[in-house]
């Protein structure tokens, strides 16, 4: 069952950026840009995540997140508010996570991920064409058959999981499998994933962005 994100966000062209992103690997989203819509909508419908903007009309977003505390569905603040006290604010409201514009896809899909997960709400299995992927077991198998990968090769298979059909440079690569303080060359990158494709026959899967990484793709 595909997880449903409740998108608040008044600047349609960032909510259409948000919602185009959170889509492309498999979630089901809503888009509101207005406080007391928002608020309406989380007392009708379901949502397992809240996307939180704070700028936004008739109920700013620290207001609706005291109307909401009691819901108890996991929020993320997004917002262009960068001080401390907004942030310190924000936490203390009891949001899980509080972002800073302008961010990228991959950091933003990760930390829903990593909420969701938190609630209990996160995916356990992944699955890709013929490819499954349990998480808890850190296993991977092709065509029902267990595959022995490296543990920065199965980091890098999740990532591509998880990012399906969205284009990552070498450098978001490094940062999210290899950690901030790595300092060798991004062509390790290339020799896993040539490894990936050839362990998992991923060959016509997975695509070079020339000049710029790897994308997962149907």
């Amino acid at each position: 069952m595909n997880r449903r994100i409740l998108i608040v966000e008044d600047d349609v062209s960032i909510s259409n950026i948000i919602k185009l992103n959170l889509t492309i690997v498999g979630y089901e989203t809503v888009q509101i840009n207005d406080g007391m819509e928002a608020l309406e909508e989380l007392k009708r419908e379901k949502y397992d995540l809240v996307l939180l903007d704070v700028m936004i009309p008739r109920l700013d977003g620290f207001e609706l997140m005291e109307r909401i505390r009691p819901m108890n569905i996991p929020v993320i603040f997004l917002t262009a508010k960068n001080t401390v006290f907004d942030k310190v604010n924000g936490l203390k409201l009891g949001a899980d996570d509080y972002m800073v514009k302008p961010f990228e896809a991959i950091e933003l899909l990760a930390r829903i991920e990593t909420v969701l997960r938190r609630y209990g709400k996160g995916e356990s299995v992944l699955s890709f064409q013929h490819i499954e992927v349990n998480l808890d077991k850190r296993e991977a198998t092709a065509a029902r058959e267990v595959v022995e990968l490296t543990p920065k090769e199965f980091d890098l298979l999740v990532l591509l999981l998880k990012n399906k059909n969205i284009a990552l440079s070498r450098e978001q690569f490094i940062e999210r499998v290899w950690g901030g303080d790595y300092y060798g060359e991004t062509r390790t990158v290339d020799m896993h994933i040539k490894s990936l494709r050839k362990k998992l026959g991923l060959q016509e899967h997975i695509k070079t962005i020339y000049k710029i990484g790897y994308r997962l793709e149907d």
